[in-house]
């Protein structure tokens, strides 16, 4: 550990070849779900509606939401995609740009484990084992959200802070607490892993900065835009904060079920059985996502302590690469024996839960080519460049880029709508100003009645056998 790697530099280019298949791969999966009308307003219009705004130099308050982009989340990351917007057209792009953000994790996860191993070959396969983790896969493949720079991101910081890249290690860090408000959670047992062994003064400061940041961004910065402090409160098991730490000092067997319930302990084999176990052997590095996991599975919100969804990606380059740092710590047969050991967990993880070529999991859409899409590309064309619209929500994620877009039954009835998403029933002001409605032929009973109740101000444009268009009279 810590000699300087004498593997050849080939080795890289084979992971950054790797990295580039893998991202393509998944790019052209993903803009092909999009255009088979597989996105929606969350979580895809509502970002790229957010950008499009910031690219136009306009206040990036969300209609798909009813929250401006940054009190939703303090993604300041996204600023550095603005200038996309300005040469690409595509509404796709963001699933484009993140295929290749998350692909590019693969890399500071190889540059760390030759330096711990000493070796390209081991290096190359703990960097297949990170594009192969199902949490990897499944953030990709869910929509767009900002979480996917936490991927390469983490993984540099955890790369720095174990060869001594103090620079690169700041920027990192920087970045990484840009993403969104929570990175603290994996951000902070990074600094105390530095701390205790690289640099005291480094690790607690950026434990200190960490927690400053994520204070700032909720009690500050989103609390300025929503007037809500922490929105997701409702996460947090019996009745909050108080009520979990106080149950957990009257009735802590109640707080074990807890844990015990649903798939959460599933769901944290499912994290940690890709790495074959490595990590237990020298644990300190893979604990740096201690936190995240931690917080997962105690939320109510059953998306965070499931595979498939982007809360799991932040906490898997720590578990890679602590996998390797551990394996550092072995003899020489031992590390051959672990490699082995990581591939085999890694491919039978991967068919057994990622959604990769092969697997057992499939992930079922509508190609570009499905009568109902291409139906809704010919009338999307009918419906001006500049008008309010309310739509279907499949069809938002392809109306997003202008001033004012709804996802229907909103604006005429309140629904995930605003700073409190429980909120709902009431009609918005925008009711009254939106020029086109878009909307399927046939409609589900509830949205029927309402549009029956909103119909009489609209005259019908344009149809094909899928969809209708209604300009306001």
């Amino acid at each position: 550990m810590g000699v300087v790697s004498r593997s050849r530099p080939a080795w890289l280019f084979v992971v950054v070849l790797v990295a580039t298949i893998y991202g393509w791969y998944f790019a052209v999966r993903t803009m092909n779900t999009h255009y088979g009308l597989g996105t929606s307003s969350y979580d895809f219009g509502l970002y790229d509606h957010g950008i499009w705004l910031l690219s136009q130099f306009d206040s990036p308050f969300v209609t798909l939401m009813g929250r401006n982009l940054f009190g939703d989340h303090s993604s300041f990351i996204l600023l550095f995609i603005v200038p996309v917007y300005w040469f690409v057209d595509s509404t796709a792009s963001l699933l484009v740009i993140q295929a290749f953000v998350v692909a590019a994790g693969s890399v500071p996860v190889f540059l760390v484990t030759r330096w711990l191993l000493n070796s390209g070959p081991m290096a190359v396969v703990f960097a297949l084992a990170y594009l192969l983790h199902p949490a990897v896969g499944w953030t990709i493949v869910e929509n767009y959200h900002p979480d996917s720079f936490l991927g390469p991101l983490v993984a540099l910081a955890v790369w720095a802070a174990i060869v001594g890249r103090w620079r690169w290690y700041w920027i990192a860090v920087t970045f990484a607490l840009l993403v969104k408000e929570d990175v603290a959670l994996v951000m902070v047992p990074l600094g105390i892993w530095v701390a205790l062994r690289r640099d005291a003064r480094r690790g607690i400061l950026t434990a200190g900065i960490s927690i400053l940041t994520m204070c700032v961004m909720l009690f500050v910065v989103m609390k300025s835009f929503t007037g809500i402090t922490f929105r997701n409160s409702w996460r947090i098991p019996f009745g909050g904060i108080g009520g979990f730490v106080g149950t957990l000092l009257r009735d802590p067997l109640s707080v074990g079920r807890h844990f015990l319930s649903d798939d959460r302990p599933f769901y944290l084999f499912q994290m940690i059985v890709p790495t074959g176990f490595l990590m237990l052997r020298a644990p300190s590095v893979a604990l740096v996502s201690v936190l995240v996991l931690f917080v997962n599975v105690l939320s109510t919100f059953v998306y965070q302590y499931q595979i498939e969804y982007h809360y799991s990606l932040v906490a898997v380059p720590a578990i890679i690469i602590g996998s390797a740092y551990a394996l550092s710590k072995m003899t020489i047969r031992s590390r051959r024996i672990g490699v082995v050991m990581i591939a085999a967990a890694s491919l039978a993880s991967a068919v057994l839960w990622a959604p990769v070529p092969g697997g057992r999991n499939t992930v079922s859409t509508w190609p570009p080519s499905h009568p109902v899409a291409l139906s809704a590309q010919m009338i999307l064309r009918e419906v001006p460049e500049e008008a309010s619209v309310s739509a279907y929500h499949a069809l938002t994620a392809h109306l997003a880029r202008r001033k004012e877009i709804y996802a229907f039954p909103n604006p005429f009835v309140r629904t995930l709508y605003g700073p409190d998403i429980f909120a709902g029933g009431d009609r918005l002001a925008a009711a009254d100003s939106v020029a086109f409605v878009l909307l399927p032929r046939v409609l589900g009973e509830t949205d029927a009645a309402l549009w029956r109740n909103e119909s009489d101000r609209f005259e019908r444009i344009a149809e094909n056998e899928w969809w209708a268009l209604y300009a306001r009279r």
